[in-house]
């Protein structure tokens, strides 16, 4: 027996050994203590499995960092990386080539509206980074405003913005960011027992904010479409539509964050689809245009932003913008989600599957609080008592409870997405009905262990 990269498990386990002594002696990890770490080795993998170093299979409902939206070593995207290998690996960024036009060509032919200009970056985070300077530019203002529980990624102006605890040691309160509670029913900020409610009173709150602020000062609003790392909150009906009609009055630029939510995670191209109407003037992404296969971010840039920089220098780039191995690896990966009906599957699979199944999860285990979603793009919030609705692990931590659901599951084959007191299930967009039912009977056995700690 082999593993998908050819190796015996023999093989495996000796290679895994050795990438797990290098990496202890030499890898600073992100977002960690490093002396605690034990991290998981991967060896292979395959659609929407991976090996571990122990050769385990493991189905990946976390699509990594939720970004294998077309899963594992997608043939033609493999193919097509090598391919551009073998014809042009690098170029720099003032040269046009074929590889960085068509990809621009193919995002642009997907965003709402007329946002048919793509700046591209290395990854989200230079994209939000990018984009609040465009915005800021075009507006002669600085403040942006963005809301808490929200992740927009690790840069300077990146995570300042962020909503969540990541955002605490580097801020020192002088990046112009000020923050507001968006909607979220489950914990509402607003005493709302409707999503209506939710909805009106977070727009009003949200207005309140602007006016004492001062409109004159404010460059824009940076929301997630759909918020991803920190819980999946579908924004409730009118309250896009509401955020775009105060930017419009105030002129405001509106930034939609989709860098986890796009490229099919909700069932659609862009999850701002979802909002009848509603077109941003600035659109980030990453992970899912290329499923993270080689590097790649980008802004997309409605045609008011992008005459700003007609006769005037836009001060700002990257020597990889538009590598050619990225943008290769973007064009195949988004041919094959049009060819294949990826998005459509993804919408299905969330629709059919996964919304209904985890629903019945929630009444049978009581450590369910609520669950929330769209497409693949699903979070189980976990709570000791349904009645408080006490989460199961502290804001900013986590807990043994939680600890040990996640490792009941992964014991049992499947890999959690997990932030806090929430498990998210968030498998590639190309996950079959047959394994989508395998990983949710891991997951109703893995629960019986979050059960057991109320």
């Amino acid at each position: 027996m082999t593993l998908p990269n050819g190796l015996t498990p023999e093989a495996a386990r000796a290679q895994a050994a050795r990438a797990y002594e290098l990496d202890r002696k030499h890898v600073f990890h992100s977002w960690s203590a490093q002396a605690q770490l034990k991290p998981m080795v991967i060896t292979a993998a395959q659609g929407s499995y991976v090996w571990d170093g122990e050769g385990n299979r493991l189905l990946d409902f976390s699509s990594q960092m939720v970004n294998t939206n077309i899963g594992h070593q997608h043939p033609k995207v493999v193919a097509a990386i090598q391919e551009q290998a073998a014809k042009l690996c690098t170029v720099a960024p003032p040269h046009a080539n074929d590889a960085r036009s068509e990809a621009a060509r193919l995002i642009a032919e997907r965003t709402p509206g007329e946002l048919n200009r793509i700046f591209f970056t290395n990854g989200g985070a230079d994209a939000v980074e990018h984009a609040v300077r465009m915005a800021r530019l075009h507006t002669g203002r600085y403040k942006v405003l963005a809301r808490y529980r929200s992740y927009h990624g690790g840069t300077e102006t990146a995570v300042n913005l962020t909503g969540d605890p990541r955002r605490w040691p580097n801020d020192h309160g002088n990046a112009g960011v000020v923050h507001f509670f968006g909607p979220f029913l489950y914990r509402s900020q607003f005493h709302a027992s409707t999503e209506a409610e939710e909805s009106q009173r977070a727009l009003q709150y949200l207005e309140q904010t602007i006016l004492l602020e001062g409109p004159s000062t404010i460059a824009a609003i940076v929301l997630e479409s759909v918020p991803g790392t920190a819980g999946i909150m579908v924004p409730p009906p009118g309250y896009m539509a509401g955020v775009r009609e105060l930017c419009d009055r105030h002129g405001i630029v509106l930034i939609a964050d989709e860098v986890m939510a796009g490229f099919g995670r909700t069932g659609k191209w862009f999850a701002i689809e979802h909002f009848s109407g509603v077109v941003p003037d600035l659109i980030t992404f990453a992970k899912g245009v290329n499923s993270g296969y080689v590097p790649l971010g980008g802004v997309a840039i409605a045609p008011h932003i992008a005459a700003t920089f007609d006769d005037r220098v836009y001060p700002g780039g990257l020597t990889y913008s538009g590598h050619p191995l990225a943008t290769a690896a973007a064009v195949a990966t988004i041919n094959a989600m049009q060819d294949e009906g990826i998005v459509e599957n993804a919408a299905s699979i969330g629709e059919n599957v996964l919304g209904p199944a985890l629903r019945e999860l929630a009444e049978r285990h009581p450590s369910i609080g609520e669950v929330r979603g769209l497409g693949v793009f699903w979070a189980l919030e976990l709570v000791s008592n349904r009645e408080t609705r006490e989460p199961l692990a502290p804001y900013g931590g986590t807990s043994p409870a939680m600890a040990e659901t996640v490792a009941a599951a992964k014991a049992a084959g499947l890999l959690l997405f997990v932030n806090f007191n929430r498990l998210h299930v968030v498998p590639p967009c190309t996950i079959s009905e047959g394994e989508a039912k395998e990983g949710l009977a891991i997951l109703d056995q893995a629960l019986t262990v979050a059960d057991s700690h109320l």
